[in-house]
């Protein structure tokens, strides 16, 4: 098949134009049975492929049709033995390549500055964590990936790890020397999975990046809604044999996948692949010639500072995505959430990404010359509002410790617990996730004995109006934790 054709798509258009008389679910029933207000809203043609597994559709579940011929040309596509198709967002690829390679008791080697669906899925699995410090920036007060240096000292601590999982790219676009760390662990026989999010494009574009695959990893979740033109919450698993059973990846994938389907979405993926592999290249030309204009101009905007390959230099550090444009605001005397605060109420601009010091906008095949010039606009402005408060700001990184894990974050979480104060809770052991979200870097995770360097470090994201989430209360007044068994007298 070429890489122009879109198996699946074209087959819900056929069978939408025979004009099936539907008794089967969805009970909206093309539209005819939904809110008129949100019909007209969405419009007909979406609502007349919302439809479910039956047979001239194939199944998700178990694909031998359009669906199966579909990921057969995602997999030539992306450089795969096989490619999954997901409707549960790359979460839902992350937790299947997890489960896929790890069980109860098992230890699996990632960085500290991991998706919350990584974590989720090691609680699921009854996995040990261990963990990789990532390389800290000082100057931009973010974390970056980790080192084949590193990855190589945790496989000789930790011999009977039974996978290595890596973020590549970052949130922040930088990439590790990912073929180094593919080539120290295959020495040991075990799996390199990837964290590959945020880099569905750079498969496709020869100055980008190498790909989860081109470096000879054996999974990588891949969110093609991200940065590669399908619907939110669409993305792929993409599989390469040998460490890795495709036809187990597939047992796991069905366990946590809905049979309700959402064939909108599959037929995106379908026609996302095909814009990449076919138009991938010249699209890609434009949107990294936007993000190197735009990364230029902000630079000659007093107080701001827009990243770019000068930070290169680190094995973790290695390479970088020109389409992830982070921008330091530090020197402007605000927060990245202030700036982001100021740039929805006084541009209707909405950012990617903010933290302590920077804000992240991301450039895409979907920008043109007129979103750059009002980001730039925008930019320049606030520049402007803020240039009294501004002076040259000392970056003052704080990195939550690691926290040593005193039992199974499976274990944690299923145990008994109680809610205590987070003030008095330092020495107890943690029952449930913290984390800053986005990215969802975790502060503490089941099973971790609380100290009060990290109780101070959620204070801080706090009162700088960062998103710290994950606990019961959303107050943050109280924490759960391990119930103390006091003895009986």
């Amino acid at each position: 098949m070429s890489q122009l054709e879109t198996p699946l798509f074209d087959a819900l258009l056929k069978h939408r134009n025979r004009h099936p008389i539907q008794f089967h679910i969805p009970g909206h029933k093309k539209g005819q049975g939904m809110d008129p207000a949100y019909r007209e809203f969405v419009g007909d043609n979406v609502l007349s492929i919302d439809l479910i597994n039956i047979a001239p559709l194939d199944d998700l579940h178990a694909p031998k049709g359009v669906i199966m011929q579909a990921q057969n040309l995602a997999a030539q596509a992306f450089g795969a033995d096989h490619t999954f198709f997901s409707v549960q967002g790359t979460s839902g690829a992350i937790m299947t390549m997890i489960l896929t390679v790890v069980g109860p008791g098992d230890k699996i080697i990632v960085p500290r500055n991991v998706h919350k669906s990584i974590m989720s899925a090691i609680v699921f699995a009854g996995a040990i964590p261990i963990f990789i410090h990532p390389e800290v920036d000082s100057e931009l007060g973010i974390s970056h990936g980790i080192s084949p240096e590193s990855v190589e000292r945790a496989l000789l601590k930790y011999p009977d790890a039974k996978a290595v999982l890596v973020i590549n790219p970052t949130y922040f676009g930088f990439v590790a020397d990912l073929k180094r760390i593919v080539d120290i662990v295959h020495a040991r026989n075990i799996p390199v999975i990837v964290d590959e999010a945020h880099g569905v494009h750079i498969k496709f574009h020869d100055d980008l990046p190498l790909s989860a695959m081109q470096a000879g990893a054996d999974m990588a979740a891949t969110s093609t809604h991200k940065l590669g033109g399908s619907m939110t919450g669409s993305s792929v698993l993409n599989v390469r044999e040998g460490l890795v059973s495709a036809k187990r990846v597939q047992s796991v994938f069905s366990m946590l996948t809905t049979t309700s389907t959402s064939y909108p979405m599959l037929a995106s993926i379908d026609t996302a692949r095909r814009q990449l592999a076919v138009n991938g290249q010249n699209l890609l030309d434009d949107a990294i010639r936007l993000a190197q204009d735009a990364r230029k101009r902000i630079n000659s905007i007093p107080h701001l500072h827009c990243v770019g390959r000068e930070k290169l230099g680190t094995s973790a550090t290695y390479d970088m995505d020109p389409l992830k444009l982070l921008i330091s605001v530090k020197d402007l005397g605000i927060t990245g959430h202030v700036a982001e605060e100021w740039l929805r109420v006084n541009a209707n601009l909405e950012i990617e990404l903010s933290d302590l010091y920077n804000i992240l906008c991301l450039v895409t095949i979907g920008d043109s010359k007129k979103e750059i010039n009002l980001l730039i606009n925008a930019l320049t402005r606030m520049s402007k509002a803020f240039e009294s408060e501004a002076s040259i700001t000392e970056t003052n990184v704080q990195i939550p410790e690691i926290p040593a894990l005193a039992m199974s974050p499976r274990d944690a979480f299923y145990a008994q617990t109680e809610s205590i104060p987070l003030a008095l809770s330092e020495g107890y052991i943690c029952a449930e996730f913290i984390m800053v979200y986005p990215p969802g870097i975790p502060i503490f995770i089941p099973g971790e004995i609380i100290t009060q360097s990290n109780i101070d470090f959620i204070k801080m994201n706090v009162e700088a109006g960062l998103p710290v989430q994950g606990p019961e209360d959303s107050t943050l007044q109280n924490i759960r934790v391990i119930k103390e068994r006091k003895a009986i007298y």
